[in-house]
This record gives C-alpha cells, sequence and structure tokens, in this order.
C-alpha cells in the first residue's frame, strides 16, 4: 500500500556521544561530537541505494514502490523514475549515467539525467536468472561489479530452480556486456564498493557477518582475498580517509586497518544503505526502513 510521502524539516535530533567505543583506536572520529542525525522526509517503503551526483545531488530509491527519488542540495524532493524496474543499489559511473540492480526482472539499468533507462543484462548467467541483483560498483575505467544474493521477492513469477544455485559477486564491461563470475565461496554477498584509484573491492557477505578486501587484477578479475571486518553489511560507502562504513544496525565506521572507530545510532528497524553527497560531499546521507537521514561529517566522500 502506498503512502504519502511526509517532508518534515528536522523530524528529531539525536546528539551522537564523542566517547569512543571499547576496544577501538581512539584517533580523531569522521564524526563531529555536535555531529545531529536529522531525517530528511519519511513515509516511504523501504529506501535503499543512496547515490551522489558530480553536484552532490542524492538519487535513493523506494523499492517496493518502483520509484528513484532526488534529494537535491537545495533540500528538494523529487522523483527521478517511478519505472525503475524495482531499483535497489545505484551508483554513478564517471560520465554521469546512474546505473541501478533492477530486480523486477533480474536486470542491470542504466538511467541517463533525463531518466530514461537502457536495460543492459537481461540473459542472466549459464542460461539461468541471476538471483537478484543488489548493490554495484564502477571503477574509474568503467567496469561494473554487483552482488547477486537471493531474496524472494512479491514481484516474482519465475520458480527458485530457475535462478542461480550460488549466491556471488559479477562483472561486466557495458561495451560487452559479457557477465563474469568473480567469486564462488562466499554465503550472500550484499554490500559492495571499491578504493577510487580502482586496486582494492570491498564485498560484504552479510549471512557470513564479514566483510572482504580484494584486489582487483588488471584484468578486473578479483585477486588475494582478505579479512577486513568481522561484520557484514547492507550497503557501504568510504571517505576521503580510507574508512569504509557499514550498516545494519546504523552505521559503523571501519578505519583503513579495519578497527572499528565509531557508530551512529539511527532510530529504525533497518539502516540499509549509506552515502556521501551535498555540495561539499561532506553530508552523510543514510537510508533508513522508511526514511532517509542527514549527518554532517569532518570528512567527504572518496572520490
Amino acid at each position: 500500500m502506498k503512502r504519502r510521502i511526509l517532508m518534515r524539516s528536522i523530524l528529531w535530533v539525536l546528539l551522537l556521544g564523542s566517547a569512543p567505543l571499547s576496544g577501538q583506536e581512539t584517533a580523531p572520529s569522521p564524526v563531529g561530537n555536535k555531529a545531529k542525525l536529522l531525517k530528511l522526509a519519511s513515509g516511504f517503503s523501504f529506501t535503499e541505494g543512496p547515490s551522489a551526483d558530480k553536484q552532490g545531488n542524492i538519487y535513493f530509491t523506494d523499492q517496493d514502490n518502483n520509484k528513484i527519488l532526488k534529494w537535491s542540495v537545495e533540500g528538494e524532493l523529487s522523483v527521478f523514475s517511478d519505472q525503475s524496474g524495482r531499483a535497489n543499489g545505484l551508483y554513478f559511473d564517471q560520465h554521469g549515467m546512474l546505473w541501478a540492480c533492477s530486480d523486477q526482472n533480474n536486470e542491470i539499468w542504466c538511467f541517463d539525467a533525463k531518466g530514461q533507462p537502457t536495460i543492459y543484462l537481461t540473459d542472466g548467467y549459464l542460461n539461468k536468472k541471476l538471483n537478484g541483483p543488489n548493490d554495484l560498483w564502477v571503477t574509474p575505467d568503467g567496469t561494473i561489479y554487483f552482488t547477486d544474493p537471493y531474496y524472494k521477492r512479491d514481484w516474482w513469477n519465475h520458480a527458485r530452480e530457475d535462478q542461480q544455485n550460488t549466491q556471488q559477486v559479477y562483472g561486466f564491461k557495458p561495451g560487452s556486456r559479457e557477465l563474469t563470475r568473480l567469486t564462488d565461496d562466499l554465503l550472500q554477498p550484499n554490500g559492495i564498493v571499491g578504493s577510487p584509484d580502482g586496486k582494492y573491492l570491498y564485498i560484504a557477505d552479510i549471512q557470513d557477518g564479514k566483510t572482504w578486501k580484494y584486489t582487483i587484477q588488471p584484468d578486473g578479475t578479483l585477486g588475494e582475498k582478505m579479512l577486513f571486518a568481522e561484520m557484514g553489511s547492507d550497503g557501504m560507502t568510504m571517505d576521503e580517509k580510507g574508512n569504509l562504513y557499514l550498516t545494519g544496525n546504523g552505521v559503523t565506521i571501519f578505519n583503513p586497518k579495519g578497527i572499528k572507530i565509531a557508530h551512529i545510532p539511527v532510530e529504525a528497524r533497518w539502516t540499509s544503505n549509506v552515502a556521501f553527497g551535498g555540495k561539499r560531499r561532506n553530508l552523510l546521507f543514510i537510508t533508513a526502513t522508511e526514511s532517509i537521514y542527514q549527518l554532517e561529517m569532518n570528512v567527504r566522500g572518496a572520490k
């Protein structure tokens, strides 16, 4: 059932504590001592997939309602697409094109600036549908990596046996559309993000409760697999310092060594994803169940 979007300037304010977490390093936190978490808008079904364009506008999804929405740098909410293919995770490439994990038919879509989509992947893998592309990241050279966990959707008509019998990570180049399975030992990969230099890929295995760091080989395949954190995640992002932000129970921040340095509590049943945006890219946008939030940070998002 669709619910009316309720716009509110500030519904509630949460002061974030400045004391370090038990067992963590006491390096300066990317979260300010007086930072205030603001609820920007509510009344959605399930928010996901925030990603910023070059101007800092944030695009996010309301998957159950088949929409991609835009929160502008001026603080205005609008609908970017109301036929998104049930988009989940989003990511802007270097050319300003918005890529989407659209699992209505288990596909990858790409939207232009006017919200018009091109459907890129339709045939699945090895003559079977993908499980349901969930989250994706685009390298500086345009290679696209995405996770393919299985979450049964109410809008599917096909049977489970029509899909992949394993939940893994895939990659492809838009020019060829040739899909490659890049992992074979994950349980349920979900969140994914890479380093700005394109050398490393971080993948959260939410069922295994771990986040892994992989080297990206010159041919785009994945090399050494290293344990980064003993925590899974839904979506994730990275800041300019190389800190990694994992979601689920609020937002948990790990430094480049994989040590927990901060936690951002969010009063929601589930925190699904996170991204930096705003004119200075120092605003952290958090999607959490029916709402989207904003938090001013001491750092900017990775470029």
